[in-house]
């Protein structure tokens, strides 16, 4: 087998969130073409567990944590040189080391980089003589343009500049790679506009799902929770478009729902979840789990999922894994943005609060007219894994 560098900006293991789950899927389909050497950083302790496990996709593997906090403070400098703070964010001389050495004793021909913060490792003229393939997944400086945006004051601000920083090092990194990767069509052709010179080198891989694993059939009841939630959100609970939407859901959706089913119950189900999060536990019939085990009995049990994410970007797993599970989905525009549903699939789209509360009581009191092709069928249809990852393959042919 013939060599390939993936580096990835968290460790791709295990695929229990939503960057994770497309790095993780991508490394499995590589280390059965390659010869993987996995460079990838770990920003949570409890992840040093799953290390070892590695070696089952890896042929040689370096995993660097990180300090959150002191990462942050370290980026600030990039204030004053004009540094996107996301490169300094991730950048780790112990995990350039290593690439280095790995470079000198064997030819690395090709090179997969999971976001741009890494594409900094691999863009010297050393690299030049590689097929260099970026998975930006989202065009993240969209992100941070958003959240400038929505914000106020000194925190607005640096979010705007860093909004344009990093779109001008996105650009850099199409402009000097083989191909650039987004995971819709809608962050494909964003980014076309944004970088109208790299037209011709950036493509959309689709995400997919497991739908071995997130299956209805395959949970036993024994593993249901003792206090399920009619209703659930699922998600990484300190990322903050997912608190900023079950916070907006909690404050203007939920009286509205349970104003007319105050025996209803959510379930917010995701791990770490910040004070804003945990409050809402003090909300009736509002429920915070923090970390599950497995978040599937929550989505078997539940009558409807909701998305109503405000800032969002690319394809929301979430919605993917409660289709999948064969649950109908109540979300935002921007929730369903990058993904092709059907006048067919079990969804709605609301934005306004009045609207999406009426669309939940309706899936809550089973009134909703189902469609004739079910959830998980609409899944197993359109997103399976291995025809996504497919593209890979013809661009390290």
């Amino acid at each position: 087998m013939e060599s390939l560098l993936f580096l990835a900006h968290r460790i791709p293991f295990p695929p229990n969130k939503g960057d994770k789950v497309r790095s993780f899927h991508i490394l499995r389909h590589l280390a059965a073409r390659f010869r993987v050497h996995l460079g990838a950083l770990m920003d949570d302790p409890a992840d040093a567990v799953h290390v070892p496990r590695l070696a089952d996709f890896a042929a040689s593997s370096c995993v660097v944590p990180m300090r959150p906090r002191l990462q942050r403070l370290r980026s600030m400098p990039g204030l004053l040189t004009g540094e996107p703070l996301s490169l300094r964010y991730f950048r780790q001389a112990r995990l350039l080391r290593w690439i280095r050495g790995l470079q000198r004793r064997e030819p690395l021909r090709r090179v997969l980089v999971f976001s741009s913060s890494m594409a900094a490792y691999v863009m010297g003229p050393e690299w030049q003589g590689a097929r260099r393939v970026a998975d930006l997944v989202d065009v993240d400086s969209e992100k941070f343009s958003a959240y400038g945006a929505s914000s106020t004051g000194a925190i607005a601000w640096i979010h705007a500049r860093e909004g344009r920083r990093l779109l001008e090092f996105e650009r850099k990194v199409a402009a000097t790679f083989d191909h650039t990767l987004f995971v819709s069509e809608p962050e494909a052709a964003l980014f076309r506009r944004l970088a109208p010179e790299s037209v011709a080198r950036v493509s959309c891989m689709e995400n997919g799902v497991d739908t071995n694993y997130f299956d209805p059939q395959a949970i036993a009841q024994s593993d249901w929770p003792a206090r399920p939630g009619e209703v659930v959100f699922t998600g990484a609970m300190d990322y903050a478009p997912n608190e900023d939407a079950v916070v907006w859901f909690c404050e203007s959706i939920w009286p509205l729902v349970r104003a007319q089913r105050p025996d209803t119950s959510l379930a917010i189900v995701g791990a770490r979840p910040r004070l804003r999060v945990r409050a809402l536990a003090e909300l009736p019939g509002v429920i915070v789990t923090g970390t599950v085990a497995d978040v599937r009995p929550w989505l078997a049990q539940a009558r409807v999922s909701v998305a109503p994410l405000r800032i969002a970007r690319g394809v929301q797993n979430k919605i993917l894994e409660a289709l999948a599970m064969g649950l109908p989905v109540v979300g935002t525009p921007a929730a369903f943005e990058g993904i092709r549903v059907t006048k067919d699939t079990p969804h709605v789209i609301e934005s306004e609060p009045a609207a999406f509360a009426a669309a939940v009581l309706e899936r809550i009191n089973g009134n909703a007219v189902l469609p004739n092709m079910d959830a998980r069928a609409f899944v197993l249809r359109e997103y399976d894994w291995t025809r996504k990852l497919s593209l890979l393959d013809e661009l390290f042919a």
